[in-house]
């Protein structure tokens, strides 16, 4: 996965906007659901580095799940840089993950924030 497909897969989810809130090489991605029809906050669920090779992104995540990411691809999956360790991995894609675990961590990503802004 490089940032391109990685841009590409996230901005078909509902209601995901993409922009460089914090400087020119950090490309968030927010996404604002609102179902009864009153604005929300955009909420961020995942941020790439723009500068990083191998690609590395931040992904929110459950915080039970995220220590048990981090346990089983240790050289993969990081405490998020710069962010909540709690709530947040770094994910670095070097190779050892799949696509498909890598989309995996973007949905939970995206679907904890879609969630929480529905609840609201």
């Amino acid at each position: 996965m490089n940032i391109e497909t990685l841009r590409d897969y996230v901005l078909k989810k509902t209601s995901v906007t993409e922009g460089f809130p914090f400087d020119d090489v950090s490309l968030v991605f927010k996404v604002k659901i609102s179902p009864d029809g009153k604005p929300r906050k955009d909420r961020i669920f995942l941020i790439a580095s723009l500068d990083e090779t191998p690609l590395r992104f931040n992904a929110k995540c459950d915080p039970d799940k995220a220590i048990e990411l981090r346990e089983e691809y240790p050289e993969s999956v990081l405490p998020g840089y710069h962010m909540d360790k709690k709530h947040w991995n770094t994910i670095v894609v070097d190779g050892r993950l799949t696509s498909k675990k890598l989309k995996e961590m973007i949905d939970d990503s995206y679907n904890l924030i879609a969630k929480k802004n529905k609840k609201k």
